[in-house]
């Protein structure tokens, strides 16, 4: 048949089984080392400030970086894959994604380190659209392209519980440096794959440019505010608020009046979307934030080595896979707003039962306690991302997606952000009121998530 290869199974457009196949493998690699990177990268921090010094703030910057780019330029993602092309934009993503890789492992200082992650992490933002474009291009039946979706999601979700882990082993065994280094052949084969892939066809989409710069500075002038204030520089704290201010007045006013806003704001005019966009803020502001704070504890405060630090977290990251499985079966069941809210609830009562943990406590209490914080995430995100989509109308989901994403990332930079000014002010005592100020968002998302004001469509 013309356009197959030899010995691939063509479906009904053309294209062979073993293409679409191929690009799903691809696809799911590129969102695999973007989520590996969120979460490995943690682990090795006590090692990285031992050999490239910087206090917690140093740190903070070295998870925030990737985030904030990540975040911020999610707004965009979408219509740069859309104008260049899925199979374009993710090749482009991929290979800057390794090239800053290569540099994140070569770096001599921090400051290095920092803006190879900055590159890492809007290289990353434009991999994760496009990844999941290619899978629904590739896929012609809307079954199997259902089940690569699904598989998709999954990998994500294998990522967020082998970071740690990963994060762990490889600092130990070969140094902080290989949990870069190993991007650099996935990537380089990934681009490889991608050669075999469909080729994507650009279509016009409009980029709000202006729009785009001012919710960077924004959320950037939010978390360096946080970050340097929190470390005891007022002055600092204080420029940073005042670009946050500025950048946030920019950006409201000029999404007001701009053609084709990044994120229009009537959406906000729905309180469902409002609802759960601040959810998906709250659900990763509470992962991240003590998922780094914790990672400080177990090394730095009870001094065990980064990979006994990554298996601290495998009863947690575990029950996410577990849970999410769950989720979907009880959101098809009952819809997605019990699951959300449930997920929402068990999180934080888990991180209240952190609260009493101290240098003494027993191991396997901590672990126990761990397990909470991943059933309520498993269980909280897939509904979440349902409950939008029925929240807004077909056309506006990918928006809302992009929107839901982003919100998400920015959540985890500010958790982080937060979370390591209080630690560095009396460790313990820090931790202890992140737990609780995590704990406290969780349960205001969830319980305006369980109002009826939350039906509805925007």
């Amino acid at each position: 048949m013309p356009g197959t290869r030899t010995g691939a199974v063509a479906d009904p457009t053309g294209r062979s089984v073993q293409s679409a196949s191929l690009t799903l493998v691809v696809a799911c690699v590129g969102l695999v080392v973007t989520v590996l990177d969120s979460t490995a990268v943690t682990v090795a921090l006590p090692t990285i400030g031992d050999q490239l010094g910087g206090a917690v703030s140093g740190l903070q910057w070295v998870v925030d970086a990737y985030a904030l780019m990540f975040a911020g330029l999610m707004l965009s993602a979408g219509s740069i894959s859309d104008r260049a092309g899925a199979s374009r934009a993710f090749g482009v993503g991929v290979g800057l994604f390794t090239l800053a890789s290569a540099l994140c492992a070569l770096a001599p200082s921090l400051a290095l380190l920092i803006t190879a992650r900055a590159v890492q992490g809007g290289a990353a933002a434009v991999m994760l659209p496009a990844s999941l474009a290619l899978v629904r291009q590739a896929y012609a039946d809307p079954r199997a392209r259902i089940r690569a979706i699904a598989y998709w999601t999954a990998s994500g979700g294998v990522a967020i519980a082998a970071g740690p882990v990963v994060g762990g082993v490889l600092t130990d065994a070969l140094g902080w440096q290989a949990i870069f280094l190993i991007n650099v052949p996935i990537g380089l084969l990934g681009l490889l794959g991608l050669l075999q892939a469909p080729r994507s066809t650009p279509r016009p989409a409009p980029l709000d440019l202006i729009g785009q710069v001012a919710a960077m500075l924004a959320v950037s002038g939010a978390t360096f505010a946080a970050i340097e204030g929190g470390a005891g520089s007022v002055l600092a704290g204080l420029v940073g608020a005042a670009v946050c201010v500025v950048g946030a007045i920019l950006f409201v006013r000029v999404e007001r009046r701009s053609p084709h806003p990044a994120v229009p704001l009537r959406l906000f005019r729905s309180v469902p979307v409002t609802v759960y966009v601040a959810t998906g803020f709250a659900l990763n502001f509470a992962f991240y934030g003590i998922v780094f704070v914790l990672t400080l504890f177990f090394q730095n405060q009870r001094g065990v080595t980064p990979m006994t630090a990554g298996l601290m977290f495998v009863p947690m990251t575990g029950f996410v896979m577990a849970a999410n499985l769950l989720a979907g079966k009880l959101t098809t069941r009952f819809g997605p707003r019990p699951p959300m809210v449930a997920g929402q609830l068990v999180q934080a009562a888990g991180l209240l039962g952190l609260v009493s943990v101290s240098r003494a406590t027993p191991t396997a209490v901590i672990l126990v306690l761990l397990v909470p914080l991943g059933i309520g995430a498993g269980l909280a995100v897939p509904p979440l991302t349902t409950a939008l989509l029925d929240a807004v109308d077909a056309e506006r989901a990918g928006l809302a997606s992009g929107l839901l994403n982003a919100a998400r990332q920015l959540g985890g930079a500010v958790g982080v952000a937060l979370s390591g000014a209080l630690v560095g002010v009396g460790f313990v005592a820090g931790m202890r009121i992140a737990l609780g100020g995590s704990a406290a968002l969780l349960l205001a998302t969830a319980a305006a998530g369980a109002a009826r004001r939350t039906r509805g469509r925007a």
